[in-house]
């Protein structure tokens, strides 16, 4: 192991990456990742939906979206739920389009959610066009009890789903005769009848369109092409849509449309609850804080130097060890004496002392020489001042003083 550092010198460090290039990255980096992450709780939200299935965000033939164009076209206020209502159109109409399928717990949550619940039954069998997204191709009509599998089983017992195959064109009659409207031709015309339900619109012929069930007020609408995008390609069956749904509610109420049993739900997840309150206040702290870290490491952006080694080696850990003791001992003045020698003998050798001179002659010469050179104090005086020391602060004036006397006599001569 050893003991290598970098220089402390600016001018010698080289930085791998310019700064200004490492703040784009990173600024790039934390946009990327919040966007994913935004993305990605709102993905449900963001989508457009138009599948081709029939639901109200689908523009395909046996989608809902031009009922909904409509609608807001005319100025009717219009709700695409993705979940519980929570009471949110409790005075209006909601329209559930159950796919075959369905999740029983979800369509039994929606069915007491509004006033006025009117399900849509399925018919048609259709595929995805391949080239147009979107786009669907007919496959036939599903079967009748494909259709009414879609209804809860407590009212669908007794339920006769019929169909016509030719082509009809029905007169929409309400109550007591009452013409609601003129429809256009409607390729195999579905009707429903049932015991435990009351008739609310006819075809003209006495056949049901729509029907209320006795117990729960649930309305159930055979023919889903009297209300899909299918049945928006004239003035007449649009006219008639919209005067079914006046029929089922007073003129201008809201109207939901359910997307939930469709699979466009909104989620609950921890990336939703950091995006909107009251969470957000937090979130947005966090990324300041996050900010205020990242800025911090840039403005310090350097290599970090190698750490020293915490035990020396080799005889600079034995007078270490030996200082370590001495001071943990309270022994520092004990040392004056031995230093006072140790500058006396650097001192002669430094003047080419003889070797063969005893210790007081040698310090006489010492002296002689100091006194020449200008020096005001002997090393008598300072070898005294050493055998006086008794704490750390003597020992290192007695040192200032040898090493200055040193100096003086020498020249600085080592």
């Amino acid at each position: 192991m050893t003991d290598a550092t970098l220089s402390d010198s600016p001018d010698k460090i080289r930085h791998p990456f310019r700064p200004g290039m490492v703040l784009a990255l990173v600024l790039v980096a934390v946009f990327s990742l919040s966007a994913l992450g935004a993305l990605s709780a709102y993905a449900p939200e963001i989508s457009n939906g138009d599948d081709g299935r029939g639901h109200a965000l689908s523009r395909s033939a046996i989608g809902y979206g031009g009922l909904v164009k409509l609608l807001k076209g005319m100025g009717r206020p219009v709700l695409l739920s993705r979940g519980p209502l929570r009471g949110g159109v409790r005075d209006g109409l909601l329209i559930l389009t159950p796919p075959l399928g369905r999740e029983e717990e979800a369509f039994e949550t929606l069915r007491w959610e509004a006033g006025s619940v009117l399900v849509v039954l399925p018919k048609w069998q259709v595929t995805q066009e391949i080239a147009r997204k979107g786009w669907v191709r007919e496959a036939g009509t599903l079967s009748a009890a494909n259709a009414l599998s879609v209804l809860p089983e407590d009212v669908r017992q007794g339920l006769v789903l019929s169909e016509d195959t030719a082509v009809t064109a029905p007169r929409l009659v309400g109550g007591g005769d009452r013409l609601i409207a003129t429809g256009a031709p409607v390729r195999a015309l579905r009707t429903l009848s049932g015991p435990g339900w009351t008739p609310v619109i006819l075809d003209g012929a006495g056949r049901a369109l729509v029907l209320t069930h006795d117990d729960t007020g649930l309305y159930v609408l055979s023919d889903p092409d009297l209300l899909n995008t299918q049945g928006m390609d004239e003035p007449a069956k649009a006219r008639a849509a919209l005067a079914l749904l006046d029929t089922l509610g007073p003129s201008g109420q809201a109207v939901a449309f359910d997307l939930s049993l469709h699979g466009f739900t909104r989620p609950r997840s921890v990336l939703r609850l950091l995006l909107e309150p009251p969470l957000l206040g937090f979130t947005l702290c966090l990324l300041f804080a996050a900010a205020l870290v990242g800025w911090q490491a840039m403005i310090r952006f350097q290599p970090h130097r190698h750490g020293r080694r915490a035990v020396a080696l080799g005889k600079k850990a034995l007078a270490d060890n030996t200082a370590a003791l001495v001071r943990l001992a309270r022994r520092e003045h004990r040392m004056a004496a031995p230093y006072a020698e140790l500058i006396r003998a650097q001192a002669a050798r430094a003047v080419a002392a003889p070797p063969s001179l005893s210790r007081d002659a040698t310090t006489a010469l010492l002296d002689r020489l100091a006194k020449r050179q200008g020096a005001e104090t002997t090393f008598a005086d300072l070898s005294a001042q050493a055998d006086r020391a008794r704490n750390a602060g003597d020992l290192m004036n007695v040192a200032r003083s040898l090493i200055r006397w040193k100096l003086e006599m020498t020249r600085g001569r080592d």
